[in-house]
């Protein structure tokens, strides 16, 4: 297993634009993902950061580390977001994988904590986040927020 950052990695932009939004986009995001993978390779700003996680040639997980994940806590970040393990690949431990990427990379952008706003209860504790509050999204929502030291 391999993770891939877009950033450092640009031949694989077109295929994370694919991914993510093959997981993550309805027709009306399409372009959110595209623009702002795109623009990740570009900027000197250690964020955005874009995650491939590659089982040889072939995607099977992916994350950003972005610095809203459309949520009322504005004052936090970054964020952990769209964390994705393909179906046949969970149980073995993988999303760590990408988390650790992330987790890596906060900190070397200067960083001192790390954020993720998720319904899932149970599992991003065993990778050292909390919870910590909950959060609102634009759409009328909730979800709960979790912090990690980095």
């Amino acid at each position: 297993m391999k993770v891939i950052s877009v950033k450092r990695s640009p031949e694989y932009k077109e295929m994370a634009i694919k991914y993510f939004q093959s997981k993550w986009a309805s027709p009306n995001s399409m372009m959110v993902y595209e623009d702002c993978i795109k623009n990740c390779i570009t900027t000197s700003n250690p964020l955005p950061q874009w995650y491939l996680l590659m089982d040889n040639e072939k995607v099977i997980g992916c994350a950003g580390l972005i610095t809203n994940d459309f949520i009322s806590r504005m004052d936090l970040y970054p964020w952990v977001c769209a964390v994705y393990i393909e179906e046949g690949h969970r149980g073995n431990e993988y999303g760590s994988l990408l988390l650790e990427q992330a987790k890596i990379d906060a900190k070397l952008g200067g960083f001192s904590n790390l954020y993720l706003c998720t319904d899932h209860i149970g599992y991003y504790e065993k990778y050292g986040f909390n919870f910590i509050g909950i959060g609102y999204h634009p759409w009328g929502s909730s979800s709960r927020i979790y912090s990690t030291t980095l």
